[in-house]
This record gives structure tokens, sequence and C-alpha cells, in this order.
């Protein structure tokens, strides 16, 4: 009986029975009688806690919030009106979206997708060509894609209020949330502009939203709200990392809360196993198979918009080629099996690995070999033609060509040049501990340092080496290396193509991976190319690959500017969205220096506080009598606890990433790190009680309250030309709008 009442409970309101059985548990808990868990199932509250009495205000706080929010962000929106920053890229694929011209990008298409949607439907029709940063759009319709995302970045303040109105039931935390990121000009600017980041942030914040108030339902289980949040957040999930693989750390946060929470409700002996098991498989629908169903759906409609070929091609392999319209594969016909007497072009499966090419220009004095260059060549071209035969020159038949199987020694001779391949002991151009691969020998013949021994990956002797879909690898037969494309490009001598080796390292790697593309042979009957084009679920494991390897290849070039993860916090240093000099119109993407400070302070008195208010809770310190009760103790500890940990899995990864980092990076865990200082700051000033006796405490709280208001908006007005533009001197000119204001030397504006 008593779990049928938990289960029918209003937040609001409780049975006798209900209070009795909680008021119990916080008395094992806590040693006190305390029938109000954290998620106000009490009709008492402390003061400074939300209640029914001040919802009024809590209210008028959110539409302020909500009227600032969408001021800041749309202000000066058309400003600057050319291409800002990353715009060149993002703004460049939503054209591809309405163009249906494929790309390729590191990161999933969702963010794209709703960029391309947005310009679409607010009358951008694809042309402008999005060349570089600085190029004005002119009468190109670029509002509604930049509108959309700023939008989307004004649902940020917003939905961090309510998130902590949850987590603190106080008002006053969830506004001073809210003002920081409200006046925060580095958020400002982030959504004013076409790019991925205020996209990823609204799901991450609308996941952490529907989190909250999805635990706020505990004790309504299975009820519509509880199923809608359940849902909700699920539905975030898959928006998030639909956007960015950034997204995967807001997914290990709820996945880790839903785990505590499955611990406590299995804790609850008044729970059934059967019940229990309901509570697990409804958060596995909602949680894990609908976001997984929504994620791949995003990738089904990318590949069904994406029809047409375009720069994104030659990423991918032959076979994925072949699906798209206006490739030279799409609807060919050609022999399915390779046989010797071929024709044949050779593409490498690393990223952008190119095809395997030779031409008539020579490896220069003092570079191995003075032979033929053999390179990989990223575009399609008449010396990427080979010429299969066998390793003893017999291939000449009157009758149909034998098939090239796995094991088989073979001969490639380049079709323009009648050189074969070839590798010797030659040190590589680049690569010193490979050997050099040249052309070598005329119209077939060469020397036994041609011969290369066919291996079909993951294949077995006398199986086929099919077109298109079989992956190979050629063994060279003297030196017992392997053809490899190491991605490093040749100098000028090379005409910067990609440099070809012979890696004695035979781990299978992409690099050293090769598949049949082009192939002819008037000998064998064609196929259509139809039949060999992979299904769904082989090129979305193809495309995940693809853009995996594309992120782990992002590293730092020479002399370019690489951002640390500890400038972050400290807000060491910004980038510049558009202009340089005191002629152009300036952005600087840099966090107002006030908040992002005060975020910093805030975390270590968070860590401080949680210490003290575990102290005085585990001594029994009375606190009832207290503006700051043990209400508030257990806010600071379990919401501010929740904040923290989404800190920490959005910022400590990039310490462990090899790939280029940038200062942008750092706003998903600046969310967290707001909402933190909105519950610490509350917390702090609420404590005033605890040295000053009324009424100094509550001058006190309301004088810290208005300062710290103040000191934000004051901030916001000096540094917000950094988000709306900047004219004229620059900072260090003393007839600056922005004069005296750059605080530390690595700001560059």
């Amino acid at each position: 009986m008593l779990r049928n009442r938990r289960g029918q409970m209003n937040t609001g309101e409780q049975s006798p029975v209900s209070t009795h059985h909680e008021s119990t548990q916080e008395d094992d808990r806590l040693s006190e009688g305390d029938s109000q868990s954290l998620n106000g199932t009490s009709a008492q509250h402390d003061q400074g806690i939300y209640s029914p009495n001040n919802e009024a205000q809590s209210t008028a706080f959110f539409l302020l919030v909500v009227l600032l929010s969408f001021s800041t962000r749309l202000y000066k929106i058309m400003e600057p009106p050319h291409v800002c920053w990353d715009e060149t890229h993002f703004g460049k694929m939503g054209s591809y979206y309405i163009n249906r011209t494929f790309f390729f990008d590191v990161h999933p298409p969702l963010g794209k997708m709703l960029i391309g949607l947005a310009g679409y439907m607010t009358g951008y029709d694809g042309t402008y060509p999005f060349l570089k940063p600085g190029d004005r759009y002119e009468h190109h319709n670029y509002w509604g894609m930049r509108g959309f995302c700023a939008s989307l970045g004004s649902c940020l303040p917003p939905f961090a209020y309510l998130t902590v109105l949850e987590l603190s039931q106080s008002p006053t935390a969830a506004l001073i949330t809210a003002a920081v990121l409200a006046f925060d000009t580095g958020c400002i600017t982030i959504s004013q502009y076409i790019l991925l980041d205020p996209i990823l942030m609204f799901f991450i914040m609308g996941a952490v939203l529907s989190m909250v108030k999805f635990n706020r339902q505990r004790y309504r289980p299975f009820s519509t709200p509880w199923w809608f949040w359940l849902v909700l957040t699920g539905v975030n999930l898959s928006g998030a990392l639909g956007v960015k693989f950034v997204g995967l750390f807001v997914i290990l946060l709820v996945g880790m809360n839903t785990a505590w929470d499955l611990w406590s409700l299995l804790g609850d002996l008044h729970l059934s196993l059967i019940d229990f098991g309901k509570h697990v498989l409804s958060r596995v629908f909602g949680l894990i198979l609908l976001p997984l169903f929504l994620y791949v759906t995003i990738f089904a409609v990318h590949f069904v918009v994406l029809n047409k070929s375009g720069p994104g091609d030659g990423f991918f392999s032959s076979a994925f080629q072949s699906r798209l319209i206006g490739n030279n594969l799409h609807n060919a016909s050609m022999p399915e099996y390779l046989a010797y007497g071929s024709i044949i072009t050779v593409k490498n499966l690393r990223i952008a690995g190119g095809y395997l090419h030779s031409h008539w220009h020579l490896y220069p004095e003092g570079v191995g070999a003075k032979q033929q260059q053999v390179t990989a060549y990223l575009h399609k071209d008449y010396n990427n033609m080979w010429l299969v035969h066998r390793s003893n020159d017999s291939d000449a038949q009157s009758g149909e060509p034998d098939l090239v199987r796995h094991g088989d020694i073979i001969q490639l001779e380049h079709k323009e040049t009648t050189r074969n391949l070839h590798s010797h002991l030659h040190e590589a151009p680049l690569t010193k501990k490979h050997f050099q691969v040249t052309g070598y020998g005329i119209n077939g013949t060469g020397d036994p340092n041609d011969l290369w021994q066919v291996e079909v990956c993951g294949g077995r002797k006398g199986d086929l080496v099919k077109v298109l879909r079989s992956k190979v690898r050629f063994l060279h037969r003297a030196t017992g290396c392997v053809l490899y494309s190491s991605g490093k490009t040749l100098p000028k001598w090379g005409w910067e193509q990609v440099e070809i080796t012979c890696s004695p390292y035979l781990k299978e790697t992409p690099n050293s991976q090769w598949n049949i593309e082009d192939h002819i042979n008037t000998k064998l009957p064609n196929i259509s190319l139809s039949v060999l084009k992979p299904h769904f679920l082989e090129i979305l494991l193809e495309s995940h690959i693809v853009m995996i390897r594309g992120n782990s290849g992002l590293k730092p070039k020479d002399n370019e500017m690489n951002s640390k993860p500890w400038h972050w916090p400290i807000n060491y240093q910004g980038l510049r969205f558009s202009g340089v000099n005191e002629t152009e119109y300036r952005v600087y993407l840099l966090g107002n220096p006030v908040i992002w400070w005060l975020n910093l302070v805030s975390l270590g008195l968070y860590v401080v506080m949680v210490a003290v208010a575990s102290l005085a809770l585990r001594r029994g310190v009375q606190l009832d009598k207290r503006r700051i009760g043990r209400k508030h103790c257990r806010v600071l500890m379990e919401g501010g606890g929740l904040l923290l940990l989404g800190w920490l899995l959005h910022y400590v990864p990039f310490y462990t990433m090899g790939r280029i980092l940038y200062y942008h990076h750092y706003f998903p865990a600046m969310l967290f790190s707001s909402m933190l200082t909105g519950i610490t700051l509350d917390t702090l000033l609420q404590s005033a009680d605890l040295w000053l006796r009324p009424p100094y405490s509550d001058w006190l709280l309301r004088g810290g309250q208005a300062m710290l208001f103040l000191a934000i908006l004051d901030s916001f007005y000096m540094f917000h030309p950094l988000s709306y533009g900047m004219r004229g001197p620059l900072a260090h000119d003393p007839d600056s709008t922005m004069a005296g204001l750059k605080w530390m030397d690595s700001w560059e504006f």
C-alpha cells in the first residue's frame, strides 16, 4: 500500500504515510527529522528556497532572462556583412545540403543539416561560395542561418535558469546563472555566427535540463510528465551527438546520473524487482534505443539528401563513391574480378590517400635512386592507370584471361610510361625508415625488384580480388615490405603530391590497404556497379571511420596557433572572428573577463564550501535557525556536485587529446561552470547570518546581490565591443574604444 501511494504522490503534496516514511529515512541519514528531499517534496521551505509563494517572482525572472538573452544575441545580427571565421566552412556546408552535393566533415551531420535547412527556409539559394573570411555577402541572404544559430544560442540562459532553479529551488541562484551567461561576451559572439557551437550547446543544455526535470518526477514514475522528460532527454542526447562527438560527454553525464538513480531504486526495499525491471527497461528505451535510432536516422537523411558527387568523394572508398550521381563510378559497368591483362586504377584507403600515380619526372639527385617518381595523387588522372601482368610476363592469351588471386605474384606496369612499379633498399624521400618506390624498366621489362605479391585482407589463398569491395595489400617480394601511402606531401620536385613508400612494418593499416577502382578488360564481361554498392550499415560504419580518422588527423601545423586547455578557464587568449587592423571591422571571441574569472574563483569557493558543509553536517551543527540550513548544504553538495561533474567531463578530456585545440572548445564546459557559480554565490550570500546578526546580515545579503549584478552589467558595458564590433584604433591607442581594457598581453584586440 505504501509503494502504491509513493507511485501516485504529487511533488507538491504528500500523504501522511509517505511523509512519515520519508522523515524516517531522513532521520537515519541526517540524525534529524527532515521530511523534504532534494526534489522539494515538502511544502515547508527555508527562507530563500523556492515555494509557491514566490512562483510569480521566478516567472518574472524567467521572462526577463528570455528578453535579455534574445536581445543580446539578435542585436546587430547582420553585422559584419561578410564571412567571419568558420562561417567559411559551415556556411559552405549548409550550401552543399541545399544543392545536394556530397562533402566530408569530421563532425556528424545534424548541425550542418539544420544550418542548410534554416538557409533554405529563409530564402537562401545555396549559391554563395564561402571562399574565405572577409568575403562580402553582397546580395546573398545570410541572415536566416545566422538568426537560426543566434536563436538557439539565445535559449542557453533560459535553459540554465530553469536547470539551476530545479537544482537549488532558489530564483536568486537561477538569476545569477542567467545573468552570467546572458552578459558574457564570449557566449554572445559564438552564438551570432553560422557555427556549430550554439547548436551543440543548445542540445547539451536541453539534455541537462530534461535530465534534471526527469529527476524531479522520481516520485511519479511512469506518469505522463515522467515519460515526457525521459524521452526529451534521449532526443537531446541524440541531437548533441549528431552535431559533434563532444556530445559523448553529456551522454556520459546522463549515464552516470541514471546509474546512480537506478542504484538508489535498487536499494528501495518497498520497490519490487518487477517494478525495478520496468524502471531499467524504460531507461534503456528512452536513453539508449531512442537516441540511437534518432542518431542513425540523422545519417539516413544525410545520405539521402547528399546524393550528388562533390568535394567529399575522395575521402571515401570507391564503393561508397559509386552511390553518388555524377561520379564516374555511378551506374558504371566493369568486370567484377581483377584479371591479368587488365588496366586498373588503385586507390589507397587512408583519408585522402590518393591514387597510385606516376609520371615522367625523376627523383632528384640525392633522393634515393634517380629513377621515375611514384606518388599518390588525390585526383582522377590518366597517369593513375596501371597494367596488371603475371610475374613471368606470360599473360597474353587468346581466351578469357586468368583471374588474379590472393597470394599471386604480379607486376604493375605504368600505362603511360611503361615502367614497372619497383622498390629497393634506398630510403624513402621523407619517411626515412621506409624504402623508396620508383618506376623502373621499359615496356614492362625490369628486374626481380618489380615483383609484388597480392594479399586480400582477411582472405585465404585462392580468393579472388573483387573490384571496389576487396581491400588488398601489395607485398614486395625482394625486401618483404608493403606498398604504403605515408600521407606526407612531397616538395616542389614531387609536384606536392603524396609520398609513396614501401614500409617494412607489416601491420595492416589504411595506409597500406588499397582497392581496385577503375577496371578495364575487354575480354571479361562487365557487370553494373550497382550490384556492388554498399548497403546502409556499411556506409554508416565507413562514414564514422572516416570522421574518427579525420579528427585524429587534425594535428597542429608548423607555426599554427594551438590553444592549450589550461588557457581556457583563465581566459588567456581569444580568437579573431573578423578583422585585424584598425581600418577593418573587428570582432574578437573572448569571454567577459569579470565573469570568467568569477567562474574560476567560484570553482575554488565551491570546493571549500562543500568541505565546510560536510564537516558541519558530520558534526551535527545546528543550522535550522539560520537562513542557510541543511537543505542549502544538500543543494550545494548534490546539485552543485552534478554541475561540477558536468564541468569536469566537458573539460578534462581535452588534456588527453592529440588533435589541434581551439579556445571555443571550452564553451560547453563554461555552461556548467556558470551554473555552478549561481549555486555557489547564492549559497555564500545566504550564509551572511552565520557571522552577522539581523538586520546586518540582511543588508549584507542584499548589498552583495546588488554589487554582483552591477559588476556583471558594468563589465558587459565595458567589453561589449568585442561582440558587437570595433572600428578605429586598436586597444593600445588611447583613442580606442577598448583603451585600458587589454588586461592581458595575450589578448589580441
